[in-house]
């Protein structure tokens, strides 16, 4: 796919992963709408996005909320005219044993890692069916193809991620021309770890970036980059991102 002056939706691009390929994507010419439910954050990228040259959109979207999808698919829809690629990055990752409880948090988890992508996807899914063409990108995580305490609600939010993707490849892939990507990073350097809760597995967590570098939100951008330019014919089901040193 040639990038330039496609059009892009990227869910939960206030910051970490969303923000960061919201930027790579605007500065490949594609006109970016950033999706989240914290219009000021976008806002500020909106400015930074268009002061480099790029093009950018705020849409106020909570991924959870149908109305509020297609509200905010319809605005942009409407200020670019068109939809080419789906990034579906919004996503949660609280931490606690099961025998804790936090009910509250499965619930999130459910909402925003699988109901959030069933969201977008119907309320976008028919603009790239209509113009034959298209390209989505589901961020999934090395949780969805590995098992870890802790994260029992996070680790099946992302292994239906992953399933998802593949299911949704084999049935628009050929009757559609969409491509699908299932991206799936190890750890990286975003905000997710300050969900967590629970103070043991938020050290444990917070502990890792002695280990090892972590992958930047640039990094996992590139990956998607890559995915995006291949040839027409091609589609880069699964991507795989770990740091050098994550041995798990």
């Amino acid at each position: 796919m040639n990038l330039k002056d496609k059009v892009a939706l990227i869910s939960g691009a206030s910051s970490g992963i969303g923000e960061g390929v919201a930027k790579a994507l605007a500065a490949k010419g594609v006109k970016v709408g950033i999706a989240a439910r914290r219009l000021d954050k976008l806002k500020t990228l909106e400015e930074e996005i268009t002061a480099k040259g790029g093009e950018a959109f705020a849409v106020e979207m909570d991924v959870t909320n149908p109305d509020s999808v297609e509200k905010g698919v319809k605005a942009l829809k409407e200020h670019f005219g068109k939809i080419d690629i789906l990034v579906n990055n919004a996503g949660i990752m609280p931490a606690a044993d099961i025998d804790t409880f936090k009910t509250e948090e499965w619930t999130a988890m459910v909402d925003v890692n699988i109901k959030g992508i069933l969201n977008t996807t119907a309320s976008v899914l028919p603009e790239l069916i209509t113009q034959h063409s298209g390209h989505i990108i589901n961020l999934s995580s090395i949780a969805g193809r590995k098992l870890f305490k802790g994260l029992a609600v996070y680790c099946a939010s992302k292994h239906f991620v992953a399933a998802f993707s593949d299911i949704m490849r084999m049935e628009i892939g050929k009757k559609h021309n969409i491509r699908v990507t299932s991206i799936q990073p190890g750890a990286v350097a975003t905000n997710l770890y300050e969900q967590i809760t629970d103070k043991n597995y938020k050290e444990g967590m917070e502990g890792l970036r002695e280990q090892m570098t972590f992958l930047s939100p640039e990094d996992i951008a590139h990956s998607m980059i890559y995915a995006l330019e291949a040839p027409d014919h091609v589609d880069v089901s699964e991507l795989f991102i770990l740091p050098i040193d994550q041995e798990w």
